[in-house]
């Protein structure tokens, strides 16, 4: 919309000009309110801001946030699945793997496996998770370190690439955790 203070600030620079003729005011302020309006809906709501820029820069950049998102899509093609298939074939002791309920983090995640490790004792290991967004790992990795902070009995392991986090039990040593972010960095890209 043009504003009213706009259109009365061309009516006095016109009479300025035309002096004290009415006719060619009314024409003359007629035809710059109708300019004015044209060039108004012509903008499609861009701001002079948004026009200069675009006439400068013809060629669409690549936000940070799109440069993410390209790099998320690239990295879920690698599956849970997949991580601890390349687990076992580097020879690094998994027991049996099973699907985390949806409980554990819920809709942040997309995949999530219990993993157990025989060497750690009856019903230990950890879990390997596939989330959505980096925003939903960084909160499931914040949870896991806190609880490590609370004591040593909670603490843990964990591991995060790409949009997956890998959590083990703080019993397992720390060269042989080394050995799975090992295979996480060839695996995922």
């Amino acid at each position: 919309m043009v504003s009213h203070a706009l259109i009365m600030y061309n009516m006095a620079k016109y009479d300025e000009i035309c002096g004290e003729c009415s006719m060619k005011k009314l024409f003359g302020f007629l035809i710059l309110s109708g300019l004015l309006v044209l060039s108004a809906c012509g903008n499609s709501g861009k701001t002079d801001t948004d026009s200069e820029a675009s006439d400068i820069n013809d060629k669409p950049e690549t936000s940070t946030q799109e440069k993410e998102e390209q790099q998320e899509e690239t990295v879920k093609e690698v599956t849970a699945d997949d991580i601890i298939a390349a687990f076992k074939e580097e020879g690094i002791e998994i027991g049996d793997v099973t699907d985390l309920e949806k409980k554990e983090f819920g809709d942040t995640r997309e995949e999530g496996k219990r993993i157990l490790v025989p060497s750690l004792g009856e019903d230990a290991g950890g879990r390997l998770f596939l989330f959505k967004d980096k925003e939903g790992l960084a909160k499931a990795k914040e949870y896991y370190v806190s609880l490590g902070e609370s004591g040593p009995l909670f603490y843990s392991h964990t591991y995060e690439k790409g949009l997956f986090l890998l959590q083990m039990n703080g019993d397992m040593e720390d060269a042989e955790f080394e050995k799975y972010e090992k295979v996480m960095d060839e695996t995922i890209e």
